[in-house]
C-alpha cells in the first residue's frame, strides 16, 4: 500500500496516471504542464527574434558601443554644413480670398521665407518668382478655412507650396517653406 502511494505521487509529478495516460485536472482538460513547455520553448525563441531585430535595426548600437558616438558626430557635423550653407529667400507678402461657402468672405494673409542650399539658386529663383506666385495663388485661394485648422492643415501647406515651388524653379531646390506670418480672417 505505501508503495502504491509513492507509485501514485511519482507519476502525479510527472503528470501521468497509473495506465500511463496524461493525467487530467478538474475541468477535464490536460494539466498545466503542456502550456509550461510551450511558454519555456516559446519565450526564449521570442526573445532571441526580438534582439535579433533590435539588433539588425540598429538600436542596440547605442548600448552596445558599437559606433553611436561616431554616428552622432557625423550627424552633427551634417547638421552644421547644413545650417551654415542654408540661404534663406522672403516672398514678398500674399493676401487672397479664401474659397468659403455664403456671402462673407474670408482671407488669408501670409508671409513665407524659402529655404535654399545653394545661394546660386537665388537667381533661378527670382526669374522664376512671376510663376512661384501664380502657384501660390491659384493653390491658396482653393483653400478653405476648415484646411487650415491645426498642425495638420499646416503641415499640408506647407507640403504642398514645397511642391509648387521646386516644380517652378527646378532644376534649383528648395529644401523649406518657412512660415512668417500667416493670418486667417
Amino acid at each position: 500500500m505505501a508503495e502504491d502511494n509513492a507509485n501514485d505521487e511519482d507519476l502525479e509529478a510527472t503528470g501521468m496516471d497509473a495506465d500511463g495516460d496524461e493525467d487530467f485536472d478538474d475541468e477535464g482538460g490536460p494539466r498545466k504542464s503542456k502550456k509550461k513547455k510551450l511558454i519555456m520553448i516559446a519565450l526564449p525563441v521570442l526573445l532571441i527574434a526580438i534582439g535579433a531585430g533590435a539588433f539588425m535595426t540598429g538600436m542596440l548600437d547605442t548600448v552596445l558601443g558599437g559606433g553611436g558616438e561616431e554616428h552622432a558626430e557625423e550627424a552633427v557635423d551634417d547638421h552644421a554644413e547644413t545650417d551654415t550653407a542654408s540661404v534663406y529667400y522672403e516672398l514678398p507678402q500674399m493676401l487672397v480670398n479664401l474659397n468659403s461657402p455664403g456671402r462673407r468672405s474670408n482671407f488669408l494673409k501670409i508671409i513665407v521665407s524659402l529655404e535654399l542650399t545653394d545661394a546660386h539658386d537665388i537667381e533661378k529663383l527670382e526669374s522664376s518668382m512671376p510663376r512661384i506666385v501664380d502657384n501660390f495663388q491659384v493653390y491658396l485661394r482653393e483653400l478653405r478655412v476648415e484646411d487650415l485648422r491645426g498642425s495638420a492643415g499646416i503641415y499640408r501647406l506647407r507640403e504642398e507650396l514645397l511642391f509648387r515651388v521646386n516644380a517652378a524653379v527646378r532644376p534649383a531646390r528648395v529644401t523649406d517653406v518657412l512660415f512668417k506670418e500667416m493670418l486667417v480672417q
